[in-house]
Order: C-alpha cells, then sequence, then structure tokens
C-alpha cells in the first residue's frame, strides 16, 4: 500500500489515469488548482465525472486550490485570454506555461503540510521538453519545499518512462477515458449543457487523437470536426 498521496489532478487523461492508479494502491487526495486559464471550468467538470465513475472509496473529494496568474503572464498570454491558442500542428514546445508546475507542486505542497501528508504525484509523461518535468527538477522542489514547511516531502512522476500510447494501451478498456480532456479550447455541445466537446483544433488535441492512433485503439472522444 502506497502513503496517503496528494495527486495533482487536472481532469486530463496522464492526471486521471494517474488518480486512478494511485487509488488502487491507497488513499488519494485530488488537488485541482485553479490558475484563471479559460478552459478549468471543462477540467473541473471532467475530473468531477471522471471520479463518479470510478466509485473508488479511496479518492477523497477534490481539494481546489487557487492562485490566479493573470497579473504575472498578462491579459495577452494564450493561458490568460484564451486567444491564439496553439494549433493542431503546433510545436509541443508552444504549450509551455513558465512554472506551471513550480505552482502547481508548491500550492499542493503547502497543503500536504497542513494536512499531514509526505507525498506528491504529478502525471508527467515521457518525451515532456520542459525543465519543470525533469526528475531533478522534480528531487529540487521537493527538497526546498520540505526545507521551507519544515515538512517532509517527496514529489514523484510515476508515469515519466511512459507515452500517452502508452497509458491508453494500458487503460483504456478499464478506465472511463472518455471522461478526461485534453484541449485547450474546449466548448459545450449545442443544445446539450453537459456534453464537453474537444475543439479538434489545438494541439492538445493533435496529441490526444495521435495517442490513440499509435495505440490502435478507436478514438471516440467527440470532436468538434472530424480528425
Amino acid at each position: 500500500m502506497n502513503p496517503p498521496t496528494a495527486v495533482l489532478a487536472s481532469g486530463g487523461m496522464d492526471s486521471c489515469v494517474l488518480l486512478a492508479n494511485v487509488a488502487e494502491r491507497g488513499v488519494a487526495y485530488p488537488i485541482y488548482v485553479e490558475t484563471g486559464i479559460p478552459w478549468e471550468w471543462a477540467e473541473k467538470r471532467m475530473l468531477d465525472n471522471f471520479i463518479q465513475a470510478l466509485d473508488n472509496p479511496n479518492i477523497k473529494p477534490v481539494t481546489t486550490l487557487a492562485l490566479p496568474v493573470k497579473a504575472l503572464y498578462g491579459q495577452s498570454h494564450w493561458t490568460m485570454s484564451g486567444e491564439t491558442v496553439p494549433e493542431y500542428d503546433a510545436p509541443d514546445e508552444t504549450v509551455y506555461i513558465p512554472g506551471r508546475n513550480i505552482i502547481l507542486i508548491t500550492l499542493a505542497a503547502i497543503w500536504c503540510s497542513l494536512n499531514d501528508v509526505h507525498r506528491i504525484v504529478i502525471g508527467s509523461l515521457a518525451g515532456n521538453p520542459f525543465p519543470d518535468a525533469t526528475p531533478e527538477f522534480f528531487e529540487s522542489i521537493a527538497n526546498s519545499n520540505g526545507l521551507g514547511l519544515d515538512h517532509d516531502i517527496v514529489v514523484e512522476a510515476p508515469m515519466r518512462h511512459l507515452h500517452k500510447e502508452d497509458i491508453l494501451a494500458a487503460n483504456a478498456s478499464t478506465l472511463p477515458l472518455h471522461l478526461t480532456l485534453t484541449c485547450a479550447n474546449p466548448k459545450m455541445a449545442c443544445g446539450d449543457g453537459d456534453v464537453i466537446v474537444h475543439c479538434a483544433e489545438c494541439n492538445k488535441c493533435r496529441e490526444r487523437h495521435e495517442a490513440f492512433v499509435d495505440a490502435s485503439i478507436p478514438d471516440n472522444t467527440l470532436y468538434a470536426k472530424p480528425l
């Protein structure tokens, strides 16, 4: 059994799979961090739906923490304006959000120090090119937060050796992955206030669809147009 674990959960496929896997081995505390990005409404709805579908008593109620970053990034940044979202064929580097994991992990670490939790996990995957997703970074931020909070913390990325197609192949038949979001510009389906549609035009939608193709699994994601 794992020790009680704080799981950084965004409603995305990677973090939802991580949450489910952690909950199979111990108590999981899903933590959602609000920063003011325009698609948070869809992430939170998908996360709630996914957890409800799992119906695992090891998953505790979602803890929502908030740190608005508009003053930091500026209204013109695509994560704040919702405009100029990296397009379908944009390179992965264009979706980099400076300091994103620093914010997520630090807020989770403070929560952990107040709730006697010592382990944080994050759903970073293989091939992540960003500087705040390396083993060295995770070890360093765990040490610095632990020192500053006088509270021992480990930060782990248990799926960092896997690609998205790998987690699809391993979990598509057992987890409700249709209740996850991989889109930077989701919409509500016309005439249905409960169905979220992937835009089919952003870098994240391409990442999701290509993972299904690479895993040889039919992609039943509801997209705004055929891919």
